[in-house]
């Protein structure tokens, strides 16, 4: 079996897909799961979508293995995981999701040396994913020298914003040097507005619609003939919203006050930041929306009403952006599976004629909204990884 590897390397876990070719681009993953706790105890869970079996072994790491060292042996392992599974199987390219394309890379590009040395220019943009993106290429580059790979860019999509939204109101000699907006999980709202003709016919697909892509990693999208206009997400992939565990847009004077009064440095605020706020600060209890859903806390009812206000007036600034807002789209592991939180956003979005059928809303049905709505309400699953992998197969000229 000819088949497209797909892999999105975090700093803790590397997760992965494999595309068959039959001898087209299939829709679905044949296999796909992540290698999760590196740097303390790799776990991998898989599945077989053909058969329906879920797998979980752990890894065999050496004492004194690096996270760097894990990275490599977690993706050794899932190499010789594939085979065992499916024998004889022929990876014939790789495409990778990688955070940062900076100003230069707006499109898929077939990955170098030369061209991974550039994007490791972009690691101070965003340090916490480009390098851990980038290892995975490198590593392979080593364990599968043959194998043709393909790097696709999470800021690539917003490429086609309005001008004026990509820039910061600060001197313009910083502006030059790269700091501005950018906007992330572009390769998502990339797979949802492919999607969006079919649902919404083509005329209304081209109109102002807005895309949620809600999750522990939370943004949002303004869309107009299916491309972006602004996103919620700015310089890093801690703006905008609130998340599981990040801030979202915060005060910079918060910042400040934090380093003058409590005397935190950039190690600190990076964990405060990323790590110890969003639902988990808020609630004091977990990140988990799930878990938050189930909680009788206070705590608990005040992080899920901080979270859905912020994003409905995220909502209400994308839709000027947008021009108007004919559709609001659900994506993401929330904004798919959690219907409370849709019928709570729902709630305050009232004033644009937007309303909810719960029934449907509970069922998570694709469409959600009452005949008398103004707006049209869709849930949408996305695919980041099938998007890579349509990506690889055509820079390529693989089908």
């Amino acid at each position: 079996m000819k088949a497209i590897l797909i892999l999105n390397a975090g700093s803790s876990s590397l997760k992965f897909a494999l595309f068959p070719m039959t001898p087209r681009l299939a829709d679905t993953a044949r296999l796909s799961g992540q290698v999760e706790g590196i740097g303390a105890e790799p776990l991998m869970h898989a599945k077989d979508s053909n058969t329906g079996e879920r797998f979980t072994e752990a890894l065999s790491v050496p004492e004194g293995t690096d996270q760097n060292g894990q990275h490599r042996l977690s993706l050794e392992f899932i190499f010789s995981w594939i085979q065992r599974h499916s024998p004889g199987v022929d990876i014939i390219a790789a495409g990778h999701r990688i955070v940062h394309g900076g100003d230069h890379y707006g499109a898929p590009v077939i990955l170098s040396e030369q061209v991974v040395g550039e994007l490791d220019t972009l690691v101070p943009l965003a340090p916490l994913h480009q390098p851990h993106n980038l290892r995975a290429i490198k590593s392979l580059f080593t364990l599968m020298p043959e194998v043709k790979q393909v790097g696709c860019f999470d800021t690539a999509f917003h490429r086609t914003r309005h001008p004026v939204a990509a820039h910061f109101p600060i001197p313009r000699a910083l502006t030059n040097e790269g700091i501005k907006r950018y906007g992330f999980h572009g390769l998502s709202y990339e797979f949802v507005s492919r999607q969006l003709p079919d649902l919404l016919g083509e005329e209304k697909a081209r109109g102002p619609i807005v895309v949620a892509h809600l999750g522990n990693g939370a943004s949002m999208c303004a869309l107009r003939d299916g491309q972006s206009r602004d996103t919620s997400m700015g310089f890093t992939a801690v703006d905008g919203l609130m998340m599981g565990t990040r801030t979202g847009a915060l005060d910079p004077g918060v910042i400040l006050h934090l380093v003058e009064q409590k005397g935190m440095d950039a190690k600190a605020l990076t964990n405060l930041l990323y790590k110890q706020s969003g639902l988990l600060g808020v609630s004091g209890i977990s990140q988990d929306m799930r878990a938050l859903l189930e909680s009788d806390e206070a705590s608990a009812r005040e992080a899920i009403e901080l979270f859905c206000y912020r994003a409905a007036c995220m909502i209400g600034q994308l839709t000027m952006a947008a021009g108007g807002l004919d559709a609001l789209v659900f994506t993401g592991g929330i904004g798919e599976h959690a219907a409370p939180i849709r019928a709570r956003i729902a709630e305050w979005l009232g004033w644009t004629g937007l309303a909810l059928y719960p029934a449907a809303n509970q069922r998570h049905a694709t469409r959600i909204h009452t005949r008398d709505s103004k707006v049209e309400v869709l849930v949408v699953p996305t695919n980041e990884e099938w998007m890579i992998a349509h990506h690889t197969v055509n820079l390529l000229g693989l089908g």
